[in-house]
């Protein structure tokens, strides 16, 4: 499968963005999905999951009621709604597929990835 993620751009403080990643390949909707964030001289870390149908959800403390994950599986494509941003949200965005199901947060436990959308915002 590939991935492919858009949406991101410069955003001032407590703006919004909202990322889009498609997926294109084997079925979609066989995939968890996962959005992780690497900024300047940090690990790749995890932001939020979905699992295959949609209903289970997971995020990292630092954006549980700021960023709202969904996906739609008609359409090939998982969403981060990323609202009330900070300047430390900064970083490069990447989106990611699990073929197992569970909705995990390590890095190694997702097969493909996507090669990110850099997210920025100013203070």
């Amino acid at each position: 499968v590939q991935l492919q993620a858009s949406g991101g751009g410069l955003v001032q403080a407590g703006g919004s963005l909202r990322l889009a990643c498609v997926a294109s390949g084997r079925l979609f909707s066989g995939y968890v999905m996962g959005w992780f964030r690497q900024a300047p001289g940090k690990e790749r870390a995890f932001v939020a999951g979905i699992n295959m149908n949609g209903k289970t959800t997971s995020y990292t403390d630092a954006v549980k009621g700021r960023f709202t994950i969904s996906r739609d599986n008609a359409k090939n494509t998982v969403y981060l709604q990323m609202d009330s941003l900070k300047p430390e949200d900064t970083a490069l965005y990447h989106c990611a597929a699990r073929l197992r199901n569970g909705v995990l947060h390590q890095t190694y436990e997702y097969d493909y990835w996507g090669p990110g959308t850099q997210v920025t915002v100013s203070s």
